[in-house]
């Protein structure tokens, strides 16, 4: 039997997901486990502007299915209807493919041709509630989830690239709260005082540890909302200052004093009330955000999205497509069987989800066998795809728990 769209699909996908960089002889075992027999060579024929464009669909479509889990179980983020976080990653292409996807630079700087991949999550239930697919040099603030409807009680985390003050107004208008870090030239007017830059607030407390209160933020256009200012430790400081002298060296532009003098704090606003959102919960409930670069560091890490082993511009985007897909579909997997854990271990289910993924191409269509595959996959996820307790550096889990205790 030959291909059809359907087993070419899931010849690709479940391929690459068994083994990120299987060779086309690999790739050719995996399509007679899902009912096609074909040469290497026969599937090296596939990879055309058509089969491009059927993996770009289908993958779109599966932005349709919403795979939710039952609430993660942690009461503070119980509080919201939803915690959507979202980001951008960008993946680097050869310059052929400079007319599909522009990048950043040119070709003797960070080259012609770039992917942007903007995607949104809802850490509440594990849902992957969008995925944007545009030119790399496109500006975060034009991806789609940026302007993306939330539900009314909805916690809205992003990094300062999605920072717009008119988007902060539309989602309170919404009924949305958003928690988002303070761009470092921004404008705050605290009550009864003048204009100050965020340096001269922090300057301001003096010895103190802490701060919070209802201020207007920026200048021509002005917010409502409440700043919460927390000293972080002197090592944490160290570190932020290294990355700012480092992104400065990267982009070739001097180092930002007054950066350096802001990396001994945190700075954040928000519009969720205290009763909602207390200090200390907000600034746990920020390094949530860094979940989705975990996400990330899962795809291009394991799942190899941005490898592949061809020069040819229309294979390659035929592997980016099959390997996003195949995440999808590991993403789902991981919501059915450990997302109400927050100790789960996204790479420890990767690893696990992968070593199956032969069996659940050998199901081919079959509903009852299917069923039996995803039972024991979400049965040993649930048993071992946890993240083991630390004690010097708890993991975001731990502190959400260890918040949801102190509660109590």
């Amino acid at each position: 039997m030959t291909f059809t769209p359907s087993t070419l699909v899931q010849t690709l996908v479940y391929g690459w997901l068994a083994n990120p960089t299987a060779s086309l002889g690999q790739l050719a075992q995996m399509a007679a486990r899902v009912g096609a027999t074909v040469s290497p060579q026969a599937i090296d024929r596939r990879f055309t502007l058509a089969t491009v464009d059927l993996l770009h669909h289908v993958l779109l479509a599966s932005m349709e299915y919403a795979i939710s889990a039952d609430p993660v179980a942690v009461s503070i983020l119980q509080r919201f209807t939803s915690v959507r976080i979202h980001d951008s990653t960008t993946i680097g292409l050869p310059d052929a493919l400079a007319t599909t996807y522009r990048g950043c630079g040119n070709a003797s700087a960070r080259g012609t041709a770039g992917l942007k991949c903007g995607v949104q999550l809802d850490l509440l239930t594990g849902t992957l509630c969008g995925i944007d697919l545009t030119d790399g040099r496109a500006s975060d603030q034009v991806l789609l989830v940026q302007r993306a409807p939330l539900p009314a009680g909805s916690l809205r985390l992003a990094d300062l690239g999605f920072y717009n003050i008119r988007i902060f107004r539309e989602l309170a208008a919404a009924e949305v709260y958003w928690l988002s870090r303070v761009q470092s030239h921004s404008r705050i007017r605290l009550p009864g005082q003048k204009e100050q830059s965020i340096l001269e607030v922090v300057t301001g407390l003096g010895d103190a540890d802490h701060w919070e209160g209802t201020v207007l933020v920026g200048s021509k256009e002005r917010l409502a909302a409440r700043l919460l200012v927390q000293r972080v430790p002197d090592a944490v400081a160290a570190q932020r200052r290294q990355r700012v002298q480092d992104e400065a060296h990267d982009k070739c532009r001097p180092v930002s004093n007054a950066a350096m003098d802001l990396a001994a704090w945190t700075v954040v606003i928000t519009n969720a009330p205290e009763d909602k959102l207390g200090l200390t919960e907000a600034m746990v409930l920020l390094k949530m955000r860094w979940q989705i670069e975990l996400l990330f560091k899962l795809w291009k890490s394991h799942g190899h999205v941005d490898e592949w082993r061809t020069k040819k511009p229309a294979r390659i985007l035929c592997e980016i497509y099959a390997k996003l897909l195949g995440l999808v579909f590991q993403q789902w997997i991981l919501v059915a069987s450990a997302w109400d854990t927050a100790e789960r271990s996204l790479f420890k289910a990767a690893q696990i989800v992968m070593a199956y993924a032969t069996d659940l191409a050998s199901s081919r269509g079959c509903r009852e066998q299917l069923e039996t595959v995803l039972t024991t996959l979400a049965s040993i996820i649930g048993r071992l795809a946890r993240v083991q307790k630390r004690q010097k550096r708890p993991s975001t889990a731990q502190r959400l728990l260890a918040l949801t205790a102190g509660s109590g």
